[in-house]
């Protein structure tokens, strides 16, 4: 089969990996002049940074975290995780709930008291059921953990109100901690959270976007880059109507270089985007599908690398809540992922800012995000002077994260079943509008890839 996917991230260049592999003919169109969406990185001055965001390979699912650790075959080594979260000048143990005596004592008190008396309301019958996120993260943890960290780092890093986010989300991704963990934390028993992270892989040189090429190694003659997509027609057919599964109407691709014809066209595109592509072609949208696609939520991210003369100590990376120390959410300390990204004799830091379109962060310049992050990073002495800063760079992504806003449910449906119905099949992160981690997106990519078969030969 002839398939034409849309855009060359992570998803992208996955399925062009996977479906040559089963005998299609597989081409990638992708808008940027390089490959790997958020995964991309960039080297320069001896410091290699994930410029997209912060990135590691670990996953519950072995199938996929092997695939994801077999591309890779020698470039990558392995590490022990050590993540903590910046409270009050204290280094806590991540995730929070398994970190309290890490706590100062008034805190530690407020957490653990709010959470037993949570516990009895709850077994007493007297806590009502969550209705969005917000509820649900007082209802699990009490207001102690609530109130410290969970509400104030949520809404953080999604810039987003956490009593306006849906909590449909939240299962199998935030768990619910047994409570033998809440209360050896308390008394300073050493309980582990999020297990299936407490060891990951990373390349050693490259960063994350070694994965990426090494997945495209095989197909990179099937990759179109600098290759914009302007409209996708049906052939024959470019007013409404259903499409069979089997993609025997077929498409015309239209870009900036020129038609592409396929049989099938997977789209890894953000929806808005893919809408465009149908207007311009002389799609008669519907109104709702229309106003679905705009009113899907997102928001946008910066990520500002620093190098530093000397150590960082040994942490893979930090979470910050409070606002006082800055506008980041998260730290990453590239340099103890791999010993090949930063010069010798200096470390690395990834600050990451999420942001949306017209708010502060959005109308900072670069100097001045650099900035933000060496006066709070120097706040949480990580950095003990801006003297010891030897490198900068900022690069920012308008698609960073999904929001799951009180209407996303009703939107995602209504646009999932539009496309369906164009006959265009969605696969990853923001073209099915989901919150994907990396493993999540190469699940869908297998998923499909044994769903749509092999070619016929």
């Amino acid at each position: 089969m002839k398939i034409a996917v849309l855009g060359g991230g992570l998803t992208g260049i996955a399925l062009a990996n996977t479906l040559t592999l089963r005998g299609h003919d597989v081409t990638v169109l992708e808008k940027e002049a390089n490959t790997g969406g958020l995964c991309r990185s960039e080297t320069k001055d001896g410091f290699t940074f994930d410029i997209g965001g912060s990135h590691i390979i670990f996953s519950r699912d072995k199938e996929v975290n092997d695939f994801l650790c077999d591309v890779l075959t020698e470039n990558k080594d392995k590490r022990k995780r050590n993540t903590k979260i910046f409270f009050k000048g204290a280094h806590v143990k991540y995730p929070f709930e398994n970190g309290l005596h890490d706590l100062p004592p008034e805190d530690r008190f407020f957490c653990i008291n709010e959470f037993v008396k949570n516990l009895i309301a709850l077994e007493k019958g007297e806590l009502k059921k969550p209705e969005n996120f917000r509820e649900w993260i007082y209802y699990t943890f009490g207001r102690g953990i609530a109130e410290s960290y969970m509400v104030p780092y949520n809404e953080k890093i999604w810039n987003y109100k956490t009593e306006d986010m849906s909590l449909h989300w939240v299962d199998g991704r935030i768990p619910r901690p047994p409570v033998e963990d809440i209360i050896k934390s308390a008394i300073g028993i050493e309980t582990e959270g999020y297990t299936h992270q407490s060891v990951f892989t990373y390349p050693i040189h490259g960063g994350i976007e070694a994965m990426v090429n090494a997945l495209k190694e095989p197909v990179k003659d099937k990759i179109i880059t600098d290759c914009e997509v302007t409209g996708v027609v049906r052939n024959g057919n470019q007013g409404g109507g259903k499409v069979s599964n089997g993609g025997n109407a077929g498409f015309v691709v239209k870009t900036s270089k020129g038609d592409f014809t396929a049989d099938k066209v997977i789209s890894t595109l953000p929806p808005t985007v893919l809408l465009s592509c149908l207007k311009n072609a002389g799609a008669n949208v519907p109104k709702d599908a229309a106003s679905a696609c705009e009113n899907l939520r997102y928001n946008s991210i910066a990520c500002i690398g620093i190098g530093v003369k000397g150590g960082v100590g040994d942490i893979s990376w930090m979470y910050i809540p409070q606002t006082d120390i800055g506008a980041f959410n998260r730290i990453s300390f590239p340099s103890n992922f791999s010993t090949a990204v930063a010069p010798k004799g200096c470390s690395s830091v990834l600050a990451e800012i999420t942001y949306n379109d017209g708010d502060k962060i959005s109308k900072m310049r670069d100097e001045e995000l650099v900035d933000e992050v060496v006066r709070g990073l120097i706040k949480m002495n990580v950095v003990k002077s801006r003297d010891d800063v030897v490198f900068t760079s900022v690069h920012r992504y308008e698609y960073a994260y999904v929001v799951y806003d009180l209407e996303y449910l009703k939107n995602v449906k209504i646009m999932r079943e539009y496309f369906e119905s164009q006959g265009i099949d969605l696969v990853g992160r923001f073209s099915e509008f989901e919150y994907l981690n990396m493993d999540g997106c190469i699940r869908h990519v297998l998923d499909y890839a044994a769903n749509i078969g092999n070619a016929k030969k």
